[in-house]
């Protein structure tokens, strides 16, 4: 039986081969990490529930997307209907790094008119010796973008989970003002089980003064 849940959150995993996407979505769903990896082909599929507040449990699908060009035509469909994206940089691969701003940009076209929130990921951290790309300019990077910065190692197990709990926590709170809100035809988020409905501050004073019987 399903966990119950509040809220489902489609979120996808961005960036060029090899950055690490895949071991980073093993150590969060399932606590594991292999140093040997086969290369995704296509898209993969994940899932996690958050607890994000209490009483609020909001549950992550997760998308894997293959890096490589020749997937480039599979893995855009998946982008109109995700609500969250990791866009994920290896920190020992300056390319990599230099690539980002693309994905962002073909992503964010494509996503239109739809709102989806990013958070900029600079993985194998635990490398530290073989670093081409420095704190300083991936958190430039970050602010040019509007987005959060934070380094991850699935390796060591390091920030993991906090960015996947960042990213969920900004839609929520999006969700919660009233900027991102479920639609017909849209997977980016839906409602789910119990449903806890947000509304923004003024709908929110609509509905009690509605239900007032004094």
């Amino acid at each position: 039986m399903d966990i119950l849940w509040q809220y489902q959150f489609r979120i996808i995993l961005l960036g060029d081969s090899t950055v690490g996407k895949s071991s980073l979505l093993k150590r969060f769903t399932d606590g594991i990490y292999s140093d040997v990896a086969d290369p995704t082909v296509g898209v993969d599929f994940y899932a996690r529930s958050l607890e994000i507040e209490p009483g609020v449990k909001i549950k992550l699908q997760l998308w894997d997307t293959a890096g490589q060009e020749r997937f480039r035509s599979i893995t855009t469909s998946y982008y109109r209907n995700s609500v969250g994206g990791l866009l994920v940089f290896d920190l020992t691969n300056r390319k990599t790094f230099e690539h980002v701003k693309e994905w962002h940009r073909e992503v964010s076209e494509h996503v239109l008119p739809h709102h989806m929130v990013y958070i900029l990921i600079g993985h194998k951290s635990d490398l530290g010796k073989d670093r081409k790309v420095t704190r300083e300019e991936a958190e430039d990077l970050a602010a040019v973008l509007g987005v959060r910065y934070v380094e991850t190692s699935a390796k060591c197990n390091s920030n993991v989970d906090r960015a996947f709990e960042l990213l969920t926590r900004d839609i929520y709170e999006l969700m919660k003002m009233g900027e991102i809100d479920t639609r017909e035809g849209w997977d980016g988020v839906k409602s789910g089980l119990s449903a806890k409905v947000l509304y923004p501050a003024e709908e929110e004073e609509a509905e009690r003064e509605k239900s007032c019987n004094c």
